[in-house]
């Protein structure tokens, strides 16, 4: 299992909820959290590893030795947000290197099913809160590239052009599966 990059298709799917919490997803979650920490990464949402599922690692301070900052959200759903809104700077695994300001809101409360099926709700502020928005919006098939404001967008045209070659010259010599078939 590995990160995909833009343009790969499974980054603009809708994700699936998770039905039945199986021995699949728990092996999902702990490749999922592998991964986020080998690429050091605060956030992981199963698109990003071409699984159609509405789940996400996190790790609010990326720090493989702090499980306290740790979780696993199944089918998480933002239920309030600030009115507030917040311009920083945001990063993804799958646009390596690409850094741009985004515009989200500083809170939100979010619900979500943690791995042994318990209903969780929580509010988030600030960093925590924008990578709850960020990871969610990987399930909806929304990419942070679509929130930039014009002079980001501007600024990200040749990297995005290059994610874009570099994905279809993969594509073409095989190194990418042209299919989305869940592989865990």
């Amino acid at each position: 299992m590995k990160i995909v990059h833009y343009p790969h298709p499974s980054l603009r799917q809708k994700a699936e909820p998770v039905t039945q919490l199986s021995k699949d997803i728990q092996i999902l979650a702990e490749k999922m959290l592998e991964l986020m920490y080998e690429h050091n990464g605060v956030g992981l949402a199963a698109p990003q590893v071409a699984q159609p599922l509405r789940m996400i690692a996190i790790n609010f301070v990326g720090d493989p030795e702090q499980k306290d900052q740790e979780l696993i959200a199944i089918n998480p759903v933002i239920i309030e947000a600030s009115k507030t809104i917040i311009d920083d700077r945001e990063g993804c695994l799958s646009f390596p290197n690409l850094f741009s300001r985004v515009r989200r809101p500083k809170r939100v409360k979010v619900q979500f099913y943690n791995l042994k099926g318990e209903l969780m709700e929580g509010v988030f502020e600030d960093l925590a809160a924008r990578i709850w928005q960020h990871e969610i919006d990987h399930l909806d098939g929304v990419l942070f590239i679509d929130k930039m404001g014009t002079v980001g967008r501007d600024a990200s045209k040749r990297a995005l052009k290059e994610f874009e070659e570099a994905y279809y010259e993969a594509q073409k010599n095989g190194e990418i599966p042209k299919d989305l078939t869940p592989r865990f």
